[in-house]
């Protein structure tokens, strides 16, 4: 499928890149939020524009033709650093750091702040079903039952505070290639917005799933 991309590259290499990455992204991250809470005045601003516009050009020197897909390697490990939820290159995203059980549950504690307020003091309701949506998918995909977005169901019990969070999702049941997911978004009083999803794997990856059932086993 177009976007995903094998390239194969070493843990030492993965590991260096999300060293140089994870700290750089970090910082546009923490600009993002300099430039929504700023009281500096007006010469500063069109000053500190000037320089990020400089810094702007001096990356696009040299980037991809699109966006950043997802890249993999031959063990499978994906890398959707891209992901506006859980992307290490995505300064956008908060971003989450997603523990996984094979039994088909994720989970991940992490903090929002002024970039993702909706009503004063509280987060998005758009960011919430965003989260929900990838973790709902993240414990489809760590039970071994993956699958695109089919349908999204929430319920919005209370506003949900900016601050410290957390997420949990599990799967619910599955019939062939469909797979129910369900979650809830936590602040410390407990559950803000609770989530049900139908995850439905795609037919290229049915294809090739059944390419890999009937291709000779060299290990028979």
């Amino acid at each position: 499928m177009a976007g995903y991309v094998r390239d194969d590259i070493s843990e030492d290499e993965h590991e260096r890149q999300r060293g140089l990455y994870g700290p750089f992204t970090q910082a546009v991250r923490d600009l993002l939020d300099a430039t929504i809470r700023t009281e500096v005045d007006d010469d500063e601003v069109r000053a500190v524009q000037a320089e990020v516009e400089a810094l702007t050009e001096r990356l696009r020197v040299r980037q991809l033709d699109g966006p950043y897909g997802v890249r993999f390697s031959a063990s499978g490990r994906g890398r959707p650093w891209g992901n506006p939820v859980v992307g290490v290159r995505n300064a956008a995203a908060p971003p989450l750091e997603v523990e996984r059980d094979p039994a088909g549950r994720a989970w991940a504690s992490f903090h929002l702040g002024a970039a993702f307020e909706g009503p004063p003091g509280l987060v998005h309701g758009g960011v919430s079903a965003m989260i929900l949506d990838q973790l709902l998918g993240e414990a489809t995909g760590a039970g071994g039952k993956p699958g695109m977005t089919g349908t999204l169901t929430l319920r919005y019990r209370r506003g949900t505070p900016l601050g410290d969070l957390r997420v949990e999702a599990w799967i619910d049941r599955t019939e062939g290639i469909k797979t129910w997911a369900r979650g809830h978004l936590l602040d410390a009083e407990g559950v803000t917005v609770e989530a049900e999803g139908l995850f439905i794997l795609p037919r290229w990856a049915r294809e090739r799933r059944a390419e890999a059932d009937t291709a000779p086993s060299y290990f028979e």
